[in-house]
């Protein structure tokens, strides 16, 4: 598609409203038809109402989240893939002198992608623009946010606006599945040109979404279906930045088994801003009784048996929708062999360290006791928590690999396979990337889900844009990538939040008895690694056998030749394999020392489709005059 290559102005001042009506004829409809004819209708609509004097309805809107803690700044979008774009519309409560609204790659103003609005405190202007490695700013030759509408109504001013996944503009960010790291800012001062923007200066700051939310059909809810909501009591949010929240919930005596089929966020109004993320876990069904408790998850007098309340129900975070089960499956929960005990966990993120906030906020379940043709179950894929798979300081991206091997699924997965449907990546502090890839006969067939810009801080249950059937035979692979940049000491894995995970949650149907599916390294080769850097090092190296593994990766001099043996070592040596049930027992077999499993051809990668080529544009702001604004 054409596109427009200027900067548009979009205000005459930002500072007072007009009793004039905004004349948008001028905006050159014919024009913008010509450009657009293949968007589908929905989204002609929205461009007509927001030209026309009325403020873009949030229902052409289905994703919401406020960009910033006080809620000034709040992002709708939608999703066309039939255009390959991402339509956007900002809502800004208070705008003074304009605002940037961007991408980067983990959140950064520095090599930004940014769509600008400005005010000399005369006339406002909007346009593309890139910020270099020093955070100073320009305008993009290539107009790649198309701004399609302006419009100041009782709540603020919204702005709408088009962005392509890709333009193949080497200044731009590519838009892909998975987390994107959404940058603002609020310009309070009125600036003489787009270079005049000192982005240290300004209140900024970020917000995690996944943009490209699948196109799925929500299936038919039963007739019989019953709620339940699972929210804390009237907590008063702790005046610090980052607070996790437990709160202990109980099944009624005697509930029965029911399928979850649905379930969505109850968020207290006014707290959108606040509650970053929450999960529902169920706890082990051996706990006879657990003790009350409403309260900081790390508090001392946290009762232990909440530790044992993992099995996850529900989780959401900031951005996510209500999650459906698939019409022919649901998630088990009550009745014989079950616990009644529910453990729900709450993120609060309070940068701006409100105090005496209160909040009531958890997840509403949708259960029904017409139960459906499959148990839903959930399967841990990746590595096993232990200290033989470790990063080394200093690492950009360094990569370990969990696997699920052939061998495992021949023995634990039914003749017909099972379904995945949805998936949650996890890892620590120090995760960048995770993906898991479907394998059959030594072929990569299918990513599952992939995260190039994972953040910890941004874990929700994803589902899947289709299914994926995984048959007996078939290997899952996970590779997770961390950055230790930061750190002077090794990471092993573990549970500690400083320790490292890799695991991707699968979702899927028929429930079997395979939990968990992992691997990590034999420790016997890793002893041989040990003893391999104590002989070629100067400095010696812990290999006694009383030695626990974690003080002898803490005794190695990471050089080059150590990380890079060690690098070798996960990259051929036989696994430890866990083929586990639900009661962390192995299915029977040999699971000790067995080979890696052997890829011959590997998925391509995918390559981004490029709209034809732009002719040449100066890299300056073109004033279109949209006129005064009326407020509605």
């Amino acid at each position: 598609m054409a596109k427009a290559r200027r900067a548009a102005a979009v205000l005459p001042s930002m500072q007072t409203s007009s009793s004039k009506k905004c004349p948008c004829l001028g905006f050159k409809l014919r024009e913008v038809a010509s450009v657009y004819f293949t968007m589908v209708a929905v989204f002609l609509v929205i461009l007509v109402v927001a030209l026309q004097g009325s403020a873009p309805r949030g229902t052409y809107f289905p994703y919401k989240v406020p960009l910033d803690p006080q809620g000034l700044l709040e992002l709708s979008w939608n999703v066309s893939y039939p255009e390959q774009a991402v339509y956007f519309q900002i809502l800004s409560r208070e705008l003074k002198f304009g605002l940037l609204f961007g991408m980067s790659d983990r959140g950064e103003f520095e090599n930004a992608d940014l769509a600008v609005l400005w005010s000399d405190g005369h006339s406002s202007y909007f346009g593309d623009a890139w910020s270099d490695a020093k955070g100073h700013l320009h305008m993009d030759s290539q107009q790649d946010y198309q701004l399609l509408g302006a419009q100041s109504a009782a709540e603020g001013l919204y702005i709408l606006f088009r962005r392509a996944f890709s333009t193949c503009d080497p200044r731009d960010y590519l838009i892909e599945d998975g987390t994107v790291h959404l940058i603002y800012g609020i310009l309070e001062q009125p600036v003489r040109s787009l270079q005049a923007i000192n982005i240290s200066a300004i209140h900024r700051g970020l917000q995690r979404v996944q943009l490209l939310k699948p196109n799925i059909t929500i299936p038919e809810l039963p007739s019989d279906m019953k709620t339940m909501e699972i929210t804390a009591p009237d907590v008063v949010i702790p005046s610090q930045e980052t607070t996790y929240w437990c709160y202990m919930a109980e099944l009624p005596d005697g509930f029965a088994k029911h399928h979850i089929v649905m379930y969505e966020p109850v968020i207290t109004a006014g707290n959108e801003a606040l509650v970053h993320h929450m999960e529902v876990f169920q706890c082990a069904a051996e706990l006879d009784s657990i003790p009350p408790y409403n309260g900081p998850c790390d508090a001392k007098m946290k009762p232990e048996q909440l530790n044992y309340c993992r099995h996850v129900l529900a989780a959401w975070a900031m951005g996510a929708q209500a999650f459906y089960y698939p019409e022919e499956a649901g998630l088990a929960f009550g009745g014989p062999g079950t616990s009644r005990y529910l453990r729900l966990e709450v993120h609060y993120h309070n940068p701006l360290v409100f105090k005496g906030r209160r909040d009531s906020s958890g997840i509403r379940l949708y259960y029904t006791g017409s139960l459906r043709r499959y148990d839903a179950g959930i399967m841990e894929l990746g590595l096993v928590y232990t200290p033989v798979m470790a990063v080394p300081p200093g690492e950009a991206a360094f990569v370990l690999t969990g696997y699920c091997t052939d061998k495992c699924t021949q023995r634990a997965l039914p003749a017909a396979g099972i379904r995945i449907f949805a998936s949650q990546l996890h890892t620590h502090l120090a995760g960048r990337k995770v993906v898991t890839v479907l394998a059959r006969d030594g072929r990569e067939r299918q990513v599952v889900n992939a995260d190039g810009h994972y953040s910890p801080h941004f874990q929700e249950i994803r589902m899947l844009k289709e299914l994926v059937a995984v048959f007996p035979g078939d290997e899952l692979i996970t590779a997770c990538t961390y950055n230790t940049e930061d750190r002077t000491k090794v990471t092993v894995g573990g549970f500690g939040i400083m320790e490292e995970m890799c695991v991707n949650y699968v979702h899927y149907y028929p429930q079997t008895q395979l939990e968990l599916c992992k691997s990590a390294v034999d420790p016997g080769y890793l002893h041989r690694y040990f003893s391999l850097v104590n002989r070629f090092n100067d400095e010696e190296v812990c290999t006694c056998p009383q030695v626990s593994v974690p003080q002898q990766f803490s005794s190695i001099p990471w050089n080059a030749f150590n990380r890079e043996v060690l690098k070798s070592l996960y990259g051929f040596a036989p696994i430890s394999m866990h083929c586990n049930k639900s009661t962390a027992v192995r299915f029977p077999g040999e699971w000790e020392k067995q080979p890696l499993p052997s890829i011959t051809e590997t998925l391509r990668e995918p390559v981004p489709h490029c709209p034809p080529a732009p002719g040449p544009h100066p890299a300056a702001s073109v004033p279109i005059k949209l006129g005064e604004i009326k407020r509605i």
